[in-house]
């Protein structure tokens, strides 16, 4: 084999500017790389506002500027070239390095592949300096100018001579999101020093912080209530470690789709991958496949256990024992991850049909195919989920058991006679449907009912009575104007499916199953018919009367009612409440059926509808409430605060295995085949319950099959 002639090539020493621009290529990256440099020098400087300005994410113009120390006018002609700081002088130094920059290169290398401009002004300095800087050299004299303390440093056309990388960036967009990502973090970390970062000419800032905030703060301001809300705090402190840990974490009600881990070491920002592979390892235990925590850490480690000088850009470091700071960090999280995931919060979305779905309901082409997916249940005579809940519902405790008897067994104690041992429906021929009931088709007809009504004349015909009040007509107003077209039309064309509890009942509509809160629902519904019903409610009449100041009484030893000896005698609150309402009874009779005699016992209750008795156990708190709970001076506000109390008072049905009085049916029965029927009739549901959770969708039939197809 023929040996080569070819001569090795000489070895040259590279000319200094491509050798700075080869190391400028290491340190500044990109716009966000160039940012991090500058801010750190601005901390290290004293600063405690700094204001960042940019231009297409920072290519053409990155804009710093802070009211920190300054620059001395006698380094103005060494200050960015390399190697020139003020942070140590000799190598033994940086086992003691207190400050972020130590290299002297973040400056010089910006001057090599940007046009670099440097405004300051120290405290001694009777006015600014503005100096040039190209390829880390002085460019001509530096210039008396206005200014205020601090250091003002301008970056032009970023990497204008470096076109490769300069293409190999990503959009100005994405590169101004990292930007944003740098100085946010910064911000979170120094809570004290007011950030605010905004575009060339724009009014609004991407950042904005104030000096002398807490962390917790500024992650509310700039990462959302929904993190701040579920952060909890991590502490760590070793000294055989020589390491302290302060830090927030997310709790394990949190959950997003990314890890946002914020981490500090020494104040420098960092990352450190086996931190972050460990404690996404311990949130796996908490959280759903898929969802992953916040996290902001501060790491104070000792300044010569720490090694910065391992990384061009200092984004990484080596500190000593890191496996075992590691694990004790791992392990004080998931302490604290499992004391808080005892109890957990899940957030739940309001899903109503949208306009779009109503639409498609009643746009079918007749003849079309029906898909399995699509089918409803049409009739309510199938079975409904109590077939199914019967035996574990009748095994389960009645949740009032406890006071099923007091009104029995106070009117022992307290009563000369029983109270509401029986009730009288005093009869009539015939009821005219209220005004809401004619508006609304469908009603059911209730002329069988048998009820007194006021106005029923010799042929016993109801007439009903007519009232022109302008406080009156206005609460009516309200409730129209504060209806929910969408949520209207959902329970209007409802099915009943059943009761869940004596607090939450299932409903379908079209495809979708809805859960929604009984006592919130029946509670408006029930105002809403007083307020309809006004001065024409039928009566219940009580056959044994209790009197009003036995029921106070009552309600003021019901812990529910909180009763404080601040407030006064038992006794004379009690007399109080009598005297008030019997004061009142004219009116309460005359515009609600709410009757008192003269012994101030009450003798009749509102019959709003057929088959429906309130709660008796609810008897003393609703007498209580009506004297304490209601305006009287006002007009429009007392119709609508007595309207609500007895709203209250009436939004839950009386249980004959409670308190065995009226119908012989269980709640559930009243819940469905009285109060359900009626809601679905008239009920104007708020918008507020859009937000609220008073109804959520649980399941969408469409949904239900595209999860068993996967199967």
């Amino acid at each position: 084999m023929e040996k080569s002639n070819k001569r090795p090539k000489n070895i040259l020493k590279l000319d200094e500017t491509v050798v700075n621009r080869i190391a400028a290529g290491e340190i500044i990256q990109r716009p966000a790389n160039a940012l991090k440099e500058m801010l750190e020098n601005c901390l290290d400087a004293g600063s405690t506002s700094i204001q960042v300005t940019v231009k297409d994410g920072g290519l053409k113009l990155l804009k710093i500027q802070d009211n920190g120390s300054g620059i001395n006018k006698e380094d103005f002609a060494i200050v960015c070239e390399r190697f020139t700081t003020s942070k140590l002088q000799k190598f033994e130094d940086l086992n003691a390095i207190g400050t972020f920059g130590f290299r002297g290169e973040a400056l010089a290398s910006i001057s090599h592949v940007a046009h670099l401009t440097i405004i300051t002004k120290t405290s001694e300095m009777q006015c600014a300096y503005k100096c040039s800087y190209h390829d880390g050299k002085l460019v001509g004299a530096p210039k008396p100018c206005a200014g205020t303390q601090g250091t003002q440093i301008v970056v032009e056309d970023l990497f204008y001579n470096v076109p490769t990388r300069k293409n190999s960036l990503r959009s100005p967009s994405e590169e101004h999101n990292r930007i944003i990502e740098v100085v946010t973090r910064f911000a979170v970390h120094n809570a004290s020093v007011g950030f605010s970062l905004k575009k060339l000419n724009d009014n609004g800032s991407d950042v904005r912080t104030s000096p002398n905030s807490t962390q917790e703060d500024n992650i509310r301001i700039l990462y959302g209530h929904a993190v701040a809300k579920d952060l909890i705090k991590l502490q760590v402190e070793d000294p055989s470690l020589k390491v302290k840990v302060n830090g927030l974490i997310s709790n394990v009600d949190y959950s997003g789709t990314k890890f946002t881990i914020l981490l500090f070491i020494n104040h420098r920002l960092v990352e450190s991958t086996p931190l972050k592979r460990a404690l996404d390892s311990v949130y796996a235990t908490y959280l759903a496949k898929g969802k992953h925590p916040f996290v902001y850490l501060s790491i104070e480690i000792a300044p010569n256990c720490v090694d910065v000088n391992v990384h061009p850009t200092k984004h990484e470091v080596h500190f000593l024992n890191e496996d075992a700071i590691i694990h004790k960090i791992q392990s004080s999280a998931d302490m604290l991850l499992k004391a808080a995931s005892t109890s957990r919060s899940f957030a739940v979305q309001t899903v109503i049909p949208p306009i779009s779905f109503l639409d498609k309901q009643h746009s079918k082409v007749a003849g079309a195919k029906v898909y399995d997916k699509q089918l409803v249940r049409t009739d309510s005579r199938d079975q409904k989920i109590d077939k199914f809940l019967s035996t574990t519902m009748e095994s389960m405790p009645l949740s009032s058991s406890s006071e099923c008897n007091f009104i029995n067994q106070t009117s022992m104690e307290s009563f000369e006679e029983p109270v509401a041992a029986g009730f009288q429906q005093k009869e009539t021929e015939k009821r005219i449907p209220s005004e809401a009931e004619r508006e609304i088709q469908g009603v059911p007809d209730c002329s069988d009912s048998t009820m007194r009504h006021r106005g029923s004349t010799a042929q016993g015909i109801v007439e009903r009575r007519q009232f022109e009040l302008t406080s009156l007509t206005q609460l009516r107003e309200d409730v129209k104007k504060n209806t929910d077209q969408v949520l209207r039309d959902t329970f209007k064309d409802s099915i009943f499916v059943g009761c869940v509890s004596e607090k939450h009942c299932l409903i379908q509509y079209g495809t979708r199953l809805y859960i929604f809160h009984m006592e919130r629902v029946a509670e408006e519904f029930f105002y809403q018919r007083f307020l309809d019903e006004f001065g024409n409610c039928g009566v219940i009449c009580l056959s044994d009367p209790p009197p009003l100041y036995n029921l106070a009484l009552m309600a003021l030893d019901q812990e529910e009612n909180a009763w404080h000896p601040d407030d006064g005698p038992k006794d004379h609150l009690a007399n109080l409440a009598s005297q008030l309402l019997f004061s009142k009874s004219e009116m309460l009779d005359d515009y609600f059926s709410l009757q008192i005699n003269e012994k101030r016992h009450l003798v009749a209750i509102p019959l709003l509808l057929v088959d429906y008795i309130p709660d008796l156990t609810q008897f003393p708190s609703f007498v209580l409430r009506l004297a304490s709970d209601v305006e009287w001076n006002v007009e429009k506000d007392c119709f609508d605060t007595i309207c609500r109390v007895m709203a209250r008072f009436y939004r839950k049905p009386n249980d004959h295995k409670v308190l065995n009085v009226g119908s012989d049916k269980d709640w559930k029965w009243t819940v469905e085949h009285v109060l359900y029927p009626a809601i679905k009739a008239s009920l104007l549901p708020p918008k507020t319950w859009i937000n609220d959770g008073t109804i959520l969708q649980i399941a969408d039939l469409p949904d239900l099959y595209k999860v068993f197809e996967r199967c």
